[in-house]
């Protein structure tokens, strides 16, 4: 539980991504397990476990990677800086003439 509206600390964010890193990385290196112990009693529909098994090992490495360099979302106590509001600057008509006569023209 917590009492602050304070972020988690860096190391508190990191010691839980590395949890989520080995997790996925456990369950990648049981697919590979479960890949060699399923060719050594031959189920039935052997090739589409196999599959599976070979789309589980290529895909969670790739997510695994995404998860561990993910920071944690903002909070909405502390939102992302509002952009500025677009002012434009209005020229006084004396500044609007000095513009005017500064124009070159390239026609002879």
């Amino acid at each position: 539980m917590l009492i602050t509206n304070a972020a988690r600390s860096q190391s508190d964010q990191l010691r839980t991504r590395q949890i989520r890193y080995v997790a996925m990385m456990s369950v990648r290196a049981g697919c590979l397990i479960l890949g060699a112990v399923l060719v050594s009693i031959r189920p039935p529909l052997l090739p589409l476990w196999l599959i599976l098994c070979a789309v589980g090992m290529v895909f969670l490495p790739w997510a695994a990677v995404l998860i561990a360099n993910d920071r944690p979302p903002k909070s909405r106590a502390h939102p992302a800086a509002t952009p500025a509001v677009n002012q434009q600057r209005v020229l006084e008509p004396e500044a609007a003439e000095m513009i005017k006569q500064r124009t070159i023209d390239v026609e002879p």
